[in-house]
């Protein structure tokens, strides 16, 4: 009985530790970033909800991700947001993994995705 109790104590303890892979930021801290120039946005919801509105400054995973180094900024340590379409899709994950996958550390997820930007009553851009 010791052992269940120490096995799930392990599990519980460690469980949240992988589900924050990429750390999560808020609407206020991302809208700060790009209000300040200081982080590279991609949005992974796909070319027709890219076109339609997509969080300012950010990136078309779908066109840039075979050419994603050269979107990057060269400082490893910048900050890259990744989102899709709320907290529920884990599509984001691709362009946050590809990210690290190319060395940078500073990987952050926006877990509303693009609905809670919007529900947050923050503006979007449309691409042509």
């Amino acid at each position: 009985m010791k052992k269940l109790f120490a096995f799930l104590a392990a599990v519980l303890i460690a469980a949240p530790a992988f589900g924050a892979e990429y750390p999560d930021i808020s609407v206020t801290e991302l809208k700060e970033a790009i209000e300040a120039k200081k982080v590279t946005v991609i949005d992974v919801n796909g070319s027709e909800s890219y076109k339609n509105g997509h969080v300012p400054t950010a990136l078309n995973f779908a066109e840039v991700k075979s050419d994603l180094q050269t979107k990057l900024p060269a400082d490893k340590d910048a900050l890259v947001v990744a989102y899709c379409g709320n907290e529920k899709c884990s599509a984001y994950k691709a362009a946050a993994k590809a990210a690290k996958e190319l060395g940078y550390t500073n990987v952050k997820h926006l877990s509303v995705g693009i609905k809670g930007w919007k529900e947050s009553g923050e503006k979007t851009e449309a691409a042509e």
